[in-house]
C-alpha cells in the first residue's frame, strides 16, 4: 500500500438466512441434522473504495444498507464473501455496544483485556490506565462488573480504550451519537485530535451535519450497493434522495433518522427574494425572504417546513423551521406556499448553500428534501472590513492609547 490506509476492492458479503421455523422442541429434534432451507442475503455487492492515510470518512445509509457490515469487514470481524480488503497500521474498533467486554469481569479487567487484544503491552496499559478511566469518567465504578454498567458507561469505557491504544485507523459505529452532550463533545474533541495527528477515521452515522463538519469524504450505501463516494455535501445530498425513495434509517427518529412517508407532500420550487429586483445578492443588514412552493397530493396534518444555510465547508451556519417559530400548521392539501423572512441578514460576505425540506412534526418521516440545491449570496456593505461568517456589532475604545497606567 502507498498513500492509502484502507483499500476495498470488489467486496461482497453474503449471509444465509434460515427460512425454517419450528413450532416445538420435538419438531426441532426430529429435524436435527437435516439441511435447513435458507435464502441468500447480499449485504454488500461489489463495493470498492480507497481511504487515504489521515482521512476521516463517514458511512451513511438506511437500515440494512450494509454500512455496518462494511465497517466490520474492514475491521476483520467479518470476512468478505468476495473481494479483498487491505489495511495499513494498527486498527482500533468500537463497532457495537459492549463489543469485546466480558460481563462477569470488572471494568478494570476489561480495560486490560481489550487493550491487550488491540496490541498494547501491560506496561503500556499501566501507563495509560488512569487516562482511560478518567476519559470514561468511571473512577467510582471501574472495579464493578460491567454487567452492572449502563449503556452509557459501556460506551464511554469502550471509546476510551479504543482511542488510547494509539491506533493508525479508528473504526467507530454510531458511538458518536450515544451518551450525554458533554461526552459527545469529548468524543468529537478526541476525533479532532486524531485528525491533527494524521490518523485515519471511518465511522457510521446518521448525523448528516456531523459528516459535513468533520469528514473529508463520505460513502452512501443502499441495499449493499455503493451509490455515492465523494465530498461530504454531495454524499449527504444522495443520502437524502435515497431516503425519499422510501428507505427508513436505523434509528427511525430525528432529522437524520427519518423515513419516507410516500410522496404525499412535495416541494415544487424555491425562490430567494433579494431586497431589489434583478439584484442577486443581499448586503449585511438587509432583509431576505425564502419562499417554498409545495403541493400536497393527499392531506398531511403534521408537516414542518425547514431551511438551513451552510458555510463553505458544508457545516450549518443557521437553521430554523415552522414548528420552532411557533407555527403548528393546519392540514395541508393541494398547492400552497410557506415563506421564511429574515428582517436583517447578519452574515458576512460569502456564498451560503441553502437547504430546504419538509418533514413530519416529530421527524419520523421526511416528505421532501432539497439538499443545498440553491444558495444565498451576501456582500459586505461599503466600509465593512470584517471577515468570517457572523456580522457582529462591535465597538472599540482607543482612548487609553498612550496613557501610562500607574499603580499605587
Amino acid at each position: 500500500m502507498t498513500a492509502n490506509a484502507i483499500e476495498v476492492e470488489g467486496v461482497s458479503k453474503r449471509f444465509r438466512l434460515s427460512t425454517e421455523r419450528h413450532s416445538s422442541l420435538k419438531e426441532r429434534a426430529v429435524r436435527f441434522g437435516r439441511r435447513r432451507p435458507s435464502e441468500e442475503l447480499w449485504a454488500l455487492r461489489d463495493v470498492s473504495l480507497d481511504v487515504e492515510r489521515g482521512q476521516t470518512v463517514g458511512l451513511l445509509g438506511h437500515n440494512g444498507s450494509g454500512k455496518s457490515t462494511l465497517l466490520k469487514c474492514i475491521g476483520g470481524i467479518l470476512q468478505p464473501t468476495e473481494g479483498v480488503i487491505r489495511t495499513a497500521g494498527r486498527l482500533a474498533s468500537l463497532l457495537e455496544l459492549g463489543a469485546g467486554f466480558h460481563p462477569d469481569l470488572t471494568g478494570r479487567e476489561n480495560v486490560y483485556l481489550n487493550a491487550s487484544i488491540l496490541g498494547m503491552s501491560k506496561r503500556d496499559i499501566d501507563a495509560r490506565f488512569d487516562d482511560i478511566v478518567g476519559f470514561a469518567e468511571l473512577e467510582r465504578f471501574i472495579d464493578q462488573q460491567v454487567k452492572h454498567y449502563s449503556s452509557g458507561m459501556y460506551v464511554r469505557l469502550g471509546f476510551a480504550v479504543a482511542t488510547n491504544v494509539d491506533p493508525d485507523v479508528l473504526l467507530v459505529d454510531e458511538v458518536l451519537a450515544v451518551g450525554d452532550e458533554a461526552f459527545q463533545r469529548k468524543c468529537l474533541d478526541r476525533v479532532r485530535q486524531f485528525q491533527q495527528e494524521g490518523r485515519t477515521i471511518v465511522f457510521v452515522t446518521h448525523a448528516a451535519d456531523l459528516v459535513r463538519q468533520i469528514c473529508d469524504r463520505a460513502a452512501v450505501l443502499d441495499h449493499g450497493d455503493l451509490v455515492a463516494w465523494g465530498p461530504p455535501s454531495e454524499a449527504v445530498r444522495v443520502f437524502r434522495e435515497h431516503m425519499l425513495a422510501g428507505h427508513p434509517t436505523d434509528d427511525g427518529d430525528g432529522e437524520d433518522g427519518v423515513a419516507d412517508h410516500g410522496h404525499d407532500l412535495r416541494i415544487r420550487s424555491v425562490t430567494i427574494e433579494y431586497p431589489e429586483d434583478g439584484r442577486p445578492f443581499v448586503r449585511n443588514g438587509e432583509p431576505l425572504t425564502i419562499r417554498i412552493a409545495y403541493e400536497a397530493l393527499q392531506p398531511v396534518d403534521d408537516a414542518v417546513f425547514v431551511f438551513a444555510l451552510h458555510g463553505s465547508d458544508g457545516h450549518i451556519v443557521f437553521g430554523q423551521n415552522t414548528w420552532g417559530l411557533g407555527h403548528g400548521l393546519p392540514a395541508l392539501e393541494g398547492p400552497g406556499e410557506v415563506s421564511f423572512s429574515i428582517p436583517s441578514v447578519t452574515l458576512l460576505e460569502g456564498t451560503y448553500p441553502l437547504t430546504v425540506g419538509v418533514h413530519s412534526r416529530h421527524g419520523g418521516s421526511v416528505f421532501d428534501w432539497w439538499e443545498q440545491h440553491d444558495h444565498v449570496d451576501v456582500l459586505n456593505v461599503e466600509g465593512n472590513f470584517a471577515w468570517g461568517v457572523a456580522d457582529l456589532t462591535v465597538t472599540a475604545d482607543v482612548s487609553g492609547i498612550g496613557t501610562k497606567q500607574r499603580t499605587a
